[in-house]
């Protein structure tokens, strides 16, 4: 069975342009989960930017997570919150604060100890891979030992994963950025993604 697709928004989209694309790629193959990353925007531009995404992505149907922010994801009704930083502790704020209508899941995961003390905190996934940038050949690894041995879903995360090098961890969900906002057409590049993605299923 193909992955679920988790869409990861770009690091410093043009905030007037974005959520018209934004919609035009959540007009095609069904999204999951949307993760508004922060990148270097400051507090009032990621709270504009997290607002409109949740607006379009919940009405597309996507679950919108904001990145380490759960009071702000509470204020804007995002279903939840992206944590990245702050280890342990801020996991545990996360989950007491949103938890457990929300969504609490947890990347940014070096190890194999890393993972097992972040899943057994009541998360709801964890995610391996960055956010952007290169890709970690060390994240499939760490994704494919933790779909193949735990019970609380995986997201692998390729910022270059390209239709040509599908997912291959058994992670339940791949969790796509880069590739697809560098594509000249955006909406196209998803849709070719999960139409091989399906095929090769």
């Amino acid at each position: 069975m193909a992955p679920q697709l988790y869409l990861i928004t770009p690091e410093n989209p043009q905030l007037e342009q974005f959520p018209r694309q934004l919609m035009g790629v959540l007009s095609g193959p069904e999204i999951a989960a949307l993760l508004v990353r922060r990148g270097a925007l400051d507090d009032a531009g990621y709270a504009a930017l997290a607002e409109r995404a949740i607006q379009i992505g919940q009405a597309a149907g996507a679950a919108v997570l904001l990145e380490d922010d759960g009071e702000l994801a509470r204020r804007l009704g995002a279903d939840g919150v992206h944590v990245t930083s702050g280890g342990t502790k801020a996991i545990r704020d996360a989950i007491a604060l949103l938890k457990p209508d929300g969504i609490v899941g947890v990347g940014n995961i070096r190890s194999r100890h890393d993972a097992m003390s972040f899943g057994e905190l009541d998360v709801d996934y964890v995610m391996f891979g960055p956010l952007g940038g290169t890709t970690d050949p060390a994240a499939a690894e760490l994704a494919t030992w933790w779909a193949e041995t735990f019970e609380v879903p995986a997201i692998h995360s390729d910022p270059h994963l390209q239709t040509a090098s599908l997912d291959l961890t058994g992670a339940e969900f791949i969790a796509l950025s880069d590739c697809i906002w560098s594509a000249s057409d955006p909406a196209s590049a998803l849709s070719a993604f999960d139409k091989a993605a399906r095929a090769d299923a």
